[in-house]
């Protein structure tokens, strides 16, 4: 059962992605590489303090896959919530993720693979081709 916690007696963690599909039906997505096994995931990630949710999608998709994209709208906010135990950074406190899921297109840029960072490649991957992929929840949640 999980605990009854205050707002302050927990972190919260606002990320956004998005979800951005061509016209030869492939999605792109990141090889997040924190995990034990690599898994694939929207690009995104982490909005920074002075960042609109939408700026940090917008930047987090550059610095993951070297696009450079406008966004067409709201998807959905996805929330997850994760015990101590299995945050990817140790601490004894709970933490609580938001994560703002948006569609956008490619506006500029070429695809490149983000240097030192929490995901090693981005890749085209076909709508069909998904379903069978390691992936987060977000991705099933959001393309399949």
């Amino acid at each position: 059962m999980e605990p009854v916690l205050e707002f302050t007696d927990y972190d919260t963690r606002l990320a956004a992605y998005a979800v951005i599909v061509d016209d030869q039906d492939r999605v792109l997505l990141a090889l997040w590489n924190e995990p034990e096994v690599p898994l694939w995931t929207l690009p995104g990630g982490g909005v920074d303090l002075h960042e609109t949710a939408e700026e940090g999608a917008v930047r987090e998709v550059r610095e993951e896959s070297g696009y450079d994209v406008e966004l067409d709208g709201l998807l959905g906010v996805h929330t997850l919530v994760l015990p101590p135990e299995k945050r990817i950074l140790p601490s004894d406190r709970w933490q609580k993720n938001v994560r703002v899921v948006f569609r956008a297109h490619v506006v500029g840029g070429e695809l490149t693979d983000e240097l030192d960072g929490s995901t090693d490649e981005a890749r085209w991957i076909p709508l069909a081709e998904v379903p069978g992929l390691a992936r987060i929840g977000l991705v099933e949640k959001f393309v399949g």
